[in-house]
């Protein structure tokens, strides 16, 4: 037979009111990890059929709850926003705002020098594929470069699946069906 669970009144008030106050589903079930076993007695293949999660993750609210003392799953489970980013909002504009009238003068040295002068500013490597993210994002760079065919820009190049060939050669004329 399993060891039962046992719980400190801290530990259930802090659940309790985790369960009254919760804001997110992960929140709701942090706290219910800890009242379903300690209120009614149910093992943990019980809890985690109630709250729809697996065994484990039952464990997890748990400790989390224990260790932390309140709250703290439910708070990071979105992420969004800019996480580790090299320059805020603010100044990427900036930084970019200096390099928007040459956007359409040298495409291929142009990224080759926003690299250089971002590593500068950051002061540490960046690699190439951020600075591509980085100009497309400021609006410096698009989806297709022109050495695709220009697509973006209404180019045929890659439609047929080849270059095409001139009227005069033999294989341009269309074959009856």
């Amino acid at each position: 037979m399993a060891r039962k669970a046992r719980y400190g009144e801290l530990e259930l008030v802090v659940a309790k009111e985790l369960v009254r106050s919760a804001r997110t589903l992960q929140q709701l079930r942090q706290g219910q990890a800890v009242l379903l076993p300690a209120l009614t007695g149910a093992s943990i293949e019980t809890t985690a059929r109630i709250l729809g999660v697996g065994r484990n993750q039952v464990s997890v609210l748990r400790r989390l709850l224990r260790s932390a003392g309140g709250p703290t799953f439910g708070d990071k489970d979105r992420r969004g926003g800019r996480h580790r980013q090299l320059m805020t909002a603010e100044q990427e504009a900036d930084f970019f705002a200096a390099w928007a009238g040459m956007a359409t003068d040298r495409r291929g040295s142009l990224v080759s020098s926003i690299h250089a002068a971002l590593e500068k500013k950051v002061g540490k490597q960046v690699p190439r594929s951020t600075v591509y993210r980085l100009m497309a994002r400021h609006g410096l760079h698009g989806p297709y470069s022109e050495a695709r065919g220009g697509k973006a820009l209404g180019g045929t190049a890659g439609r047929s699946g080849g270059a095409s060939l001139p009227a005069s050669h033999p294989r341009s004329e269309t074959l009856p069906a």
